[in-house]
């Protein structure tokens, strides 16, 4: 099967076989290299290596973007706005005590039965709950399993990431309605008790809460930027949001 490719160069191997995510982010991230190149920024005859970027190419683009994004700083207002409307997200001392099965996904899993399995599973506990710790010592790839799913008493800096804001993202307690997702594979999660722990001020958080802001206009520029670059380019066997209007200068 041909690669995806963006402007004629190809995100991957013939051989690779890539997630939808991870085509997608490479071809973001080449499209970045061709406007880095078309900018000046790296040499002209700079090429990824089975899709990867070199790492003149990702200095290249870190400064490509320090020039192309317009990034305004949030004023005091806007901070307290923010933390007016998510006192939640800064709270210190929240805690969950929690148990899950996980199901692992390692390389050459095939992911549709995995997850078959694993809603199967989310099903039959959450109608029989007391079935929870049986499951997890016969079926969880954690350790964790041979204490029945146990994992105590957690707070959000001790979880990836994406499964902290599941764990900690809904005001459930009990078998959680859907799978959680993370870097290690398919999660069948209770929440067996809760500490919500205690709000803090705007003034004790403000720089977290302004950091916060920061991420999400970053967040936002780049994707706009993204969209404007993919619309005057040759996209081939990837999705990409593109926009018609021409790129600002």
């Amino acid at each position: 099967m041909r690669a995806a490719h963006i402007n004629g160069v190809a995100l991957h191997g013939d051989a690779e076989v890539l997630d939808e995510a991870a085509l997608r982010q490479r071809a973001c991230t080449e499209l970045l290299r061709q406007q880095a190149q078309r900018a000046g920024l790296l040499d002209s005859t700079d090429t990824p290596q089975d899709g990867m970027p070199s790492e003149a190419a990702v200095a290249a683009i870190d400064r490509l973007l320090e020039a192309a994004l317009a990034l305004p700083e949030p004023d005091e207002a806007a901070c307290r706005r923010h933390h007016a409307a998510h006192a939640a997200r800064y709270r210190q001392g929240e805690r969950v005590q929690a148990r899950h099965i996980l199901l692992a996904v390692t390389p050459g899993t095939p992911l549709a039965p995995l997850r078959q399995r694993a809603e199967a599973l989310l099903l039959e506990v959450r109608a029989e709950p007391a079935l929870f710790a049986e499951r997890a010592a016969a079926l969880s790839n954690c350790p964790s399993g041979e204490a029945g799913g146990q994992l105590g008493w957690l707070t959000a800096a001790e979880v990836a990431p994406e499964f902290g804001r599941e764990l900690f993202g809904h005001p459930e307690v009990g078998v959680l309605p859907r799978l959680v997702h993370s870097r290690f594979g398919l999660h069948v999660v209770e929440v067996l008790a809760r500490d919500v722990g205690e709000d803090q001020p705007f003034e004790a958080v403000q720089g977290a809460v302004r950091q916060a802001l920061q991420q999400q206009v970053f967040a936002t520029a780049l994707r706009q930027y993204l969209q404007q670059l993919a619309g005057q380019a040759q996209v081939v066997g990837v999705a990409l949001e593109a926009a018609d209007t021409p790129l600002v200068q």
